[in-house]
């Protein structure tokens, strides 16, 4: 009996560790925020227009800026505040996750092609999450996935994604364009962040 009750036991946790739905995102089941995905990123034009920042390449965006911007959502957690932007009292945090991703991304971020600037699709980041490292995280996460960065217009388009860890699958993901702005190259672009969870919209995303 007791080997029964704990296969049962251990079943029931598999199964609810798994169990994340799309409905889950709009009531009060704990969501983990995973931080920003740059492995998709383009940036459209040279980083030399910025007076503090010279020629940006593209290891400085992978070691220097991508950590630094997703440690904004913890050193200035009130700006970006993403327990406000889903209707929750608090969230877990486990940039562990992003990080892992950004650090393993090998590519070229700059390019002077305006065509590059939005190249994601739905189905393409449900392959990307389908083989994401979760690094042992189950529940429901959230992340965005940031594709591109112009400064021709000035803004970012990203992609805002709720996803089951357990499966690894994706929930719901929205994209949306965000204004830059402000002094430095890492404050301009934080910015674009800071509006992106002021306009997620979960009363509208449900219909």
């Amino acid at each position: 009996m007791k080997k029964i009750f704990l296969f049962l036991l251990a079943a029931s946790l598999v199964y609810n560790a798994n169990a994340q739905t799309k409905s889950d995102i709009f009531g009060n089941t704990p969501i983990t925020w995973l931080g920003l995905d740059f492995t998709q990123l383009k940036f459209i034009g040279t980083a030399n227009q910025f007076k503090d920042a010279g020629q940006i390449t593209s290891n400085d965006m992978r070691n220097k800026y991508f950590p630094g911007w997703n440690e904004l959502f913890v050193k200035e957690e009130k700006k970006y505040n993403v327990a406000d932007a889903v209707n929750r009292d608090n969230v877990t945090y486990a940039l562990a996750v992003t990080d892992n991703a950004n650090n393993k991304s090998t590519g070229e971020y700059f390019t002077s092609s305006n065509g590059d600037y939005q190249l994601l699709t739905e189905d393409k980041i449900s392959s990307l999450v389908s083989k994401y490292d979760f690094k042992g995280n189950t529940g429901l996460g959230m992340l965005f996935f940031v594709e591109g960065m112009s400064k021709d217009k000035d803004e970012a388009s990203m992609w805002v994604t709720f996803v089951n860890m357990g499966s690894k699958t994706v929930l719901l993901t929205r994209q949306l364009t965000e204004g830059a702005g402000g002094i430095g190259f890492r404050n301009y672009w934080a910015k674009s962040f800071a509006n992106a969870l002021k306009d997620i919209d979960l009363k509208k995303w449900k219909k």
